[in-house]
């Protein structure tokens, strides 16, 4: 009788359940079966088999390579026979009019009215079923669902980077307000300071003019004295005027201040401030909006080219003749190009016809990918810059220092992954070091650019010596390798929002397209005759339906597509 394992490798799906070893089992053994001899309706292990051959001769055993002659586990069995209702009940009939398979209890409870309940038994004499089709339709639904599943995350992904990138907005708004704020409350301070100066001059004078009265006063008042028993009358007669005429000069200036009112500085709030912000529940308005999901995207359509321009992409600091290994188009449609040899990252309008803002770096830039809505990551031979995008204003932020050199770059979710011209390194984004996941030291050159799909379970590297495109799965192992005449010196390696891969040809002077496995060419969308010269770098714009391309004559050259 078969027996199955219960500690057995799960992949998928825990109904997946192994065979043990009859033979063994009686010795309280677990050892996986290889074999299985459907006479004896028992399985065997490899050294159990040697003796079951011998003893019966004219049995007729199936190894792994022919499972499908052995039977069908028992939890697979109870699995599909159990049913979904009434879990201790086995499904034993059909009703044709609800199409629903049903027990016993379900045909008595919800079906007995039903004018066609058959035994499954029966109708699988008259009716074939097609497992290997419906295999097939079942896998392509999980593959739809595996990438719905990553566009949600994706979308997870995002929206955390947004409510991130509007946090910040937030604590700027409040920093405005505040110095806004501020400002008013200087200005404030300031009129008070110059109402304090001003009523303290005044009561200065008015101390300074007491005590000079007081003075003179005195003054007439000893000279009297002095003259008083002298017999003087000339002096007497002056005397009397002058203190006639102080006396009443101080009378008239005692009973203009006789009030003796005390100054006091009275602050008056300007209520409409307060009464405004009182009214107000928040900072601004909170708001989302959804974008479509590409689930039904298909990463193997082929671009038509439609049209091409060229733009010239220089500013009047440019000190030698622009190099564009690099370029980035944000969530938002802001695009970014790394000039290498002039050390500066240019941000465009969306007609790509001015430099709206520009930053230098330390460092020759190589190449660039998006880390949020607004950030970008440019690796500069031996250090990666963060950059961010605001207010159409470009502002450097962080930095990771690596103990290797640093080349190509991209990012999937919380993943980055960086080239060192022979090798493939996988970080997290706070620049911590996770794995090596690729090397190749035939030569140089060998892992130059690199580029991830949006699920994240493909990675395409440029091996520019060799005239390669590879392709590594999740875990770094090799998945296929493409090479073709008219790719060589494949330079940079791009991956657009639907999974399209386009690779550009250094020197064959090219665009390509390859398909998402990375074994085939779909189409070569340019070449020398659409005025390709030494491709530098390739991106796909969304936001405008364009493949633009990077050269080191000034330009980038804009192909409209399909």
């Amino acid at each position: 009788m078969a027996t199955f394992s219960q500690s057995t490798l799960v992949k998928e799906s825990d109904i997946f359940q192994d065979f043990l070893c009859s033979a063994c089992q009686g010795k309280k053994l677990d050892k996986m079966a290889d074999f299985y001899c459907e006479s004896c309706l028992e399985f065997y292990c490899g050294n159990c088999i040697n003796l079951h051959s011998q003893l019966f001769t004219n049995h007729a055993t199936f190894g792994r390579e022919h499972m499908k002659k052995w039977p069908v586990a028992k939890k697979v069995e109870d699995f599909l026979l159990k049913c979904d209702v009434h879990k201790e009940e086995n499904v034993k009939m059909f009703c044709d009019e609800h199409s629903e398979l049903c027990c016993t209890n379900c045909a008595f409870l919800n079906h007995r009215h039903c004018p066609k309940v058959t035994l499954i038994s029966d109708i699988v004499k008259i009716q074939s079923t097609d497992l290997k089709k419906l295999s097939d339709s079942i896998q392509t639904i999980l593959e739809e669902m595996r990438k719905l599943q990553c566009n949600q995350e994706a979308s997870l992904q995002y929206v955390h980077n947004s409510f991130d990138e509007q946090l910040q907005k937030i604590h700027e708004t409040r920093r405005k307000i505040n110095a806004a704020l501020d400002t008013i409350e200087q200005k404030t301070l300031h009129e008070m300071k110059d109402t304090l100066t001003k009523l303290q001059a005044s009561r200065k004078d008015d101390i300074d003019k007491y005590i000079s009265l007081q003075d003179e006063l005195k003054q007439l008042r000893d000279a009297i004295q002095d003259i008083s028993d002298k017999s003087k009358l000339e002096l007497s007669f002056i005397a009397t005027r002058k203190c006639k005429d102080k006396i009443q000069h101080c009378e008239t200036f005692l009973k203009k201040n006789s009030l003796g009112n005390k100054v006091s500085i009275t602050f008056l709030p300007n209520i409409d401030i307060v009464q405004y912000l009182s009214k107000l529940s928040d900072l601004g308005k909170i708001e989302h909006s959804a974008q479509t999901l590409m689930v039904q995207e298909n990463p193997n359509k082929v671009f038509t080219v439609k049209g091409k321009s060229e733009h010239n992409v220089t500013i009047p600091s440019d000190l030698e003749v622009c190099d564009f290994r690099a370029i980035c188009v944000l969530s938002e449609g802001q695009v970014l190009v790394a000039d290498s040899d002039n050390k500066t990252i240019k941000l465009l309008d969306q007609q790509y016809l001015e430099v709206v803002s520009h930053c230098s770096v330390t460092i020759l830039p190589y190449a660039m990918c998006q880390i949020t809505p607004s950030e970008v990551a440019v690796t500069l031979r031996i250090e990666v810059q963060f950059i961010t995008v605001n207010n159409r204003k470009l502002v450097t932020g962080r930095k990771l220092q690596l103990k290797h050199a640093c080349f190509g770059i991209a990012c999937h979710k919380e993943d980055l992954y960086i080239t060192d011209q022979t090798a493939l390194y996988k970080y997290t984004l706070s620049g911590k070091k996770v794995s090596k996941m690729f090397e190749d030291k035939s030569g140089p050159y060998t892992v130059n650019r690199c580029a991830v799909s949006p699920t994240g379970d493909k990675l395409y590297i440029t091996n520019k010596t060799q005239h390669k495109l590879i392709t590594l799965a999740r875990d770094g192992s090799v998945l296929a390798t493409f090479t073709d005449p008219a790719l060589q010196e494949p330079f940079d390696v791009h991956v657009t929002p639907a999974g399209q891969v386009l690779v550009c040809g250094g020197r064959s002077d090219t665009i390509i397209q390859v398909d998402d496995e990375g074994r085939k060419k779909l189409a070569i969308l340019a070449t020398q005759e659409d005025e390709m010269v030494a491709p530098r770098s390739v991106c796909y714009n969304r936001h405008t339906a364009s493949i633009l391309v990077g050269l080191c004559n000034n330009s980038i050259l804009v192909f409209k597509v399909q």
